[in-house]
C-alpha cells in the first residue's frame, strides 16, 4: 500500500534552517525526514528527553557517530527543547 503523503509549508527563521540543513547533513537524511522524525520524536516523547532523542533516530539513518558524540546530540536537543519552552511562556 502506498503512503500518501501531504505537502505542507512553513517558516523557519535563519538559525532554525541552518540547524535543519546541520542535521540532515550529519544524518545523511532529506530535509523532509529530519523533519518527520523531529515531529515523531516529539509526539512519542512527553517525558524523558533520552526517550525522545533516541525515538529520533533508527539504526540505519542516525548520525555515524552518535556513539561517540551522543552527549552532544543529547545536550543540543535538550538546549532546543528548554528555549522553544522559555519563548512560548
Amino acid at each position: 500500500m502506498a503512503r500518501v503523503r501531504e505537502p505542507i509549508q512553513t517558516y523557519l527563521s535563519v538559525g532554525e534552517r541552518s540547524t535543519l540543513d546541520r542535521l540532515a547533513r550529519e544524518m545523511g537524511l532529506s530535509r523532509a525526514e529530519v523533519l518527520r522524525r523531529g515531529l515523531m520524536a516529539l509526539a512519542a516523547g512527553a517525558g524523558d528527553p533520552m526517550d525522545a532523542f533516541v525515538a529520533g533516530f533508527d539504526a540505519s539513518g542516525g548520525p555515524r557517530d552518535l556513539a561517540e558524540g551522543h552527549d552532544r546530540y543529547l545536550a543540543e536537543d535538550v538546549e532546543r527543547e528548554w528555549h522553544g519552552r522559555r519563548r512560548s511562556s
